[in-house]
Parts: structure tokens; C-alpha cells; sequence
């Protein structure tokens, strides 16, 4: 545990991935700013001095992991005429499922303060969803210019579908359901036809 007084590094990371851990282990409802803290091993109030309570450190958590994957999608510019096109789209789709995507959407679903935050910063351009499937799309144009993707593929239909489905399955996933990594790669398959 960090001392008081002494400075913690990366501290939002720290307490993003802590929070990730606690909702994998116990749900949104084992999370908490004290479960966040201890599992982050920092002083217990930590979270409140870099955030102004849990409904906001939800929201910013949801935020980070949207541009993360935002930025993602983003380089699949780089990848045109390389790689397997179903692979490079998979791993951002998947990315939207990873590091507790359903789990950390469930949440800030729950939380409505958070719920509305999220969506305020997405309105005023925030990257996510609308963000991904843009690059996406972008990047399916591309490579069917370069015969990569068949000419009947239409890139803004598919990226609108993958986007869509993953957004579907993160705020229906729950334990019982069908496992939503397997979906989303059956859905690539489909769509890229690889």
C-alpha cells in the first residue's frame, strides 16, 4: 500500500485496472471506491481526490476504454493491404469486449449519473461507438479498393453491423448468456467473408 503523502504513478490507470479486477471478481455491485483503493493497494481516498465521486470515476473509467479503442480503429489505417482484413477488424471489435467491457457498460448502466455523463461527453465528441465504426468502415473501403474485400461488401453496412452488435452485447451480457467474443468472430467471418 502506498503511504500517505507519497505521489502514486499513472494513478488513473491504476485505479481503471483496479476496478476492472473488482468488477471481474464481484460484479458491479462489489464495486465501490474503498474495493477500488484496496485493490489498486493506494490510500483509501485516493479515488475522491482525482475524482469527484464513484459516478464520475465510472464515467471516465467507460470513457478511457472507448478511446482506447477508438484509437484502435483508428490505426487499422495502417494495416490496409496487411494482415488478414477479418483479423485486424476482429481485434477491434473484440477490443470493445476487452479489459471488462460488459462488465464496466453493465455498470454504468446501473448508474445512471454515470449513464448520463457518458453519454454528455460522447454528444460533444467524445470517441466512441460512432468513432470506431467510422474507422472501420474507412478501413473496409480501403481494403475493397484493393480487391481485399469483395466488391458486394458495403464497408458503412458492415461497420454499422459490427459496431452495433458488439454495443448489443455489451449491455445484454451477463453470466448465462452466450459467450459474446465468439459471436462478434462469427460476425466478422460473416461480414469480411474470410
Amino acid at each position: 500500500m502506498s503511504p500517505r503523502g507519497v505521489a502514486t504513478p499513472d494513478v488513473r490507470e491504476r485505479l481503471f485496472a483496479a476496478a476492472e479486477r473488482v468488477l471481474e471478481k464481484g460484479g458491479p455491485g462489489a464495486l465501490t471506491s474503498r474495493a477500488v483503493t484496496t485493490e489498486a493497494g493506494c490510500a483509501k481516498g485516493l479515488l475522491h481526490t482525482h475524482f469527484a465521486g464513484l459516478d464520475e470515476f465510472v464515467a471516465e473509467l467507460c470513457l478511457d476504454r472507448f478511446a482506447r479503442t477508438a484509437t484502435k480503429a483508428e490505426a487499422l489505417s495502417e494495416l490496409v493491404g496487411h494482415g488478414s482484413v477479418a483479423g485486424n477488424v476482429e481485434a477491434v471489435a473484440l477490443g470493445l469486449l476487452d479489459a471488462g467491457g460488459p462488465a464496466v457498460a453493465g455498470l454504468a448502466m446501473t448508474r445512471p449519473a454515470a449513464a448520463l455523463r457518458v453519454r454528455e461527453a460522447l454528444e460533444a465528441g467524445a470517441p466512441g461507438f460512432a468513432a470506431i465504426q467510422e474507422a472501420i468502415a474507412e478501413y473496409l473501403l480501403a481494403e475493397r479498393g484493393l480487391a481485399r474485400v469483395a466488391r458486394t461488401v458495403d464497408p458503412a453496412a458492415a461497420a454499422l453491423a459490427l459496431v452495433g452488435t458488439a454495443h448489443h452485447l455489451l449491455l445484454t451480457g451477463r453470466p448465462g448468456t452466450p459467450e459474446p467474443r465468439a459471436q462478434l468472430t462469427r460476425l466478422v467471418g460473416a461480414l469480411v467473408g474470410e
